[in-house]
């Protein structure tokens, strides 16, 4: 089994987790604004307790998204930084799967829909399947208002993520939502799990290469930009009589 260290801080949860041998040590720090200052601190916790040098790692995983725009590039900078310096292949996770993770872990489910709030109004969602110990895209990763989840039909579906919290109203009387497990956020602990299939199909990019994923093109506009979408709304408004 290898080393692996995995790296989290794409939702209001911050995560760590070191797979050494047939053992995962975590660390968790809520709170985004904190993101940056706590992953490192977690990392050399993590890595004292399991007695475990950098050099040891054989890669460094981290939650590429989606999520939060902030997040992913911290997750993303920290692993490039500690992977470059150790020479360490780094291993971009996809985040909704590590949640489909969790929520098998916790249910047994092999049909998951994940639900992460992007915030905004809107949420990412994908759908996946675990078949032959490994996890199939049924859904790829999408943002989409809360209304707009739509996911394939299957039988024993579980549903999970925080974007069923968010949005109570928008998937209220959804089928799938009935049961939804909404406390589910991307974690450290999966990534590293999931990790190891993905070192062991030669998955690993050099630190330079390692890139988050975007969904949402646009993050925040300009006052300008704010003031155009404002009077272009009140114009439509008063055309229709609304």
């Amino acid at each position: 089994m290898p080393n692996i260290l995995a790296i989290e801080t794409s939702s209001e949860l911050a995560s760590c987790a070191l797979l050494a041998g047939d053992k995962v040590f975590v660390r968790a720090s809520s709170g985004v604004r904190t993101h940056s200052q706590s992953v490192l601190p977690m990392v050399q916790e993590l890595l004292a307790e399991a007695g475990v040098a950098l050099a040891q790692v054989d890669a460094v995983a981290f939650g590429a998204g989606p999520g939060s725009f902030t997040g992913v590039r911290t997750a993303c900078g920290v692993a490039q930084g500690l992977a470059y310096g150790a020479g360490l292949p780094v291993l971009p996770m996809v985040t909704l799967e590590a949640m489909a993770e969790a929520c098998r872990a916790r249910t047994g489910a092999h049909e998951v829909l994940a639900v992460l709030d992007a915030r905004m109004g809107e949420v990412y969602w994908a759908q996946y399947r675990f078949d032959n110990g490994a996890w199939r895209e049924l859904a790829a990763p999408a943002l989409a208002a809360p209304e707009a989840v739509a996911p394939l039909a299957a039988e024993g579906l579980q549903a999970c993520g925080n974007g069923f919290s968010a949005y109570p109203g928008a998937f209220a009387g959804q089928p799938f939502a009935a049961g939804a497990l909404a406390d589910v956020v991307p974690h450290a602990h999966e990534l590293a799990l999931l990790a190891v299939g993905a070192l062991a199909n030669g998955l690993g990019v050099p630190a330079a290469q390692a890139q988050p994923i975007y969904l949402r093109n646009k993050v925040a506009y300009t006052s300008a930009e704010r003031q155009a979408i404002n009077a272009g709304a009140a114009a439509k408004a008063a055309g229709t009589g609304q």
